[in-house]
């Protein structure tokens, strides 16, 4: 049973958490997406970490508002969220999406919510140097795994190195796609992209990310996002390679692997 505290309980109690998991809109309601909140949990878990999330307590971010043009209901949003957060003296996030870690980084200073956000390969890599985290590589060794980075964590924020020294902690051979890092491809959810209908034109981002992960020959295209884990996954399935190449968050590589 996954052992999940929420700030309320926990500040019942009269105890703190080290750190607050922001579950984002992906993670607490789409199907894919919870597979990787639970994969996460399962590995905190396992580690002496005390983190709790907000529960009922927490709303969207505000990004999609803000990405579309609504800087009103953004503000709105955010401003709510910053009231909740310090309500509870909140210092240090967590978050398993780029949008939120971006959002919750960037964003929310000049609204008054000052915190320090990290993304969830950045806790896992820092869990595992400081010896409070152990990766069995055995389930993988062999396998090809390429990755994709997310433009929220990547170029916007120059996190490369995290996720992919975890990668190589699974015995498994790391592929690069021919855009990667600084010059990497965004899978064409970001920006509220996610949330409206594809523009005009000869084939869709998605494909063509794809089809560059598809030249790498890989078994697993590994994220760290739940919007591009669904981009990929769609592409995928229209090149009919469904069944030959699965498309993982780095979380669910971890907790596979340690068998959680």
């Amino acid at each position: 049973m996954l052992n999940v505290p929420t700030l309320a309980q926990i500040n019942a109690e009269g105890k703190k958490a080290d750190i607050l998991f922001w579950v984002g809109c992906a993670g607490s309601f789409d199907d894919r997406a919870k597979k990787i909140t639970k994969a996460f949990v399962k590995i905190l878990n396992q580690t002496d970490i005390s983190f709790a999330v907000l529960g009922t307590e927490e709303s969207c971010t505000g990004d999609p508002a803000k990405r579309s043009g609504n800087e009103f209901l953004f503000q709105m949003q955010a401003v709510q969220n910053i009231t909740t957060l310090d309500s509870y003296a909140v210092t240090k996030i967590v978050t398993t999406c780029p949008h939120c870690f971006n959002t919750l980084k960037n964003e929310y200073p000049d609204l008054g919510g000052n915190y320090e956000v990290i993304h969830h390969t950045q806790l896992l890599k820092q869990l595992l140097n400081d010896n409070k985290l152990r990766i069995e590589g055995g389930k993988f060794k062999g396998k090809r795994i390429t990755y994709h980075d997310p433009c929220y964590l990547g170029r916007a924020n120059q996190v490369y190195e995290a996720p992919r020294e975890l990668i190589k902690k699974l015995d498994a051979e790391l592929l690069e796609m021919k855009s990667c890092k600084s010059k990497g491809l965004c899978c064409g959810a970001g920006g509220a992209q996610m949330f409206k209908d594809a523009e005009a034109g000869t084939k869709e981002i998605n494909i063509v990310r794809t089809e560059e992960a598809l030249e790498t020959q890989p078994d697993i295209i590994a994220a760290a996002c739940p919007f591009c884990n669904t981009m990929m996954t769609d592409g995928i399935k229209n090149k009919e390679k469904e069944g030959k190449v699965e498309v993982m968050d780095i979380a669910e590589l971890i907790a596979n692997a340690n068998d959680l």
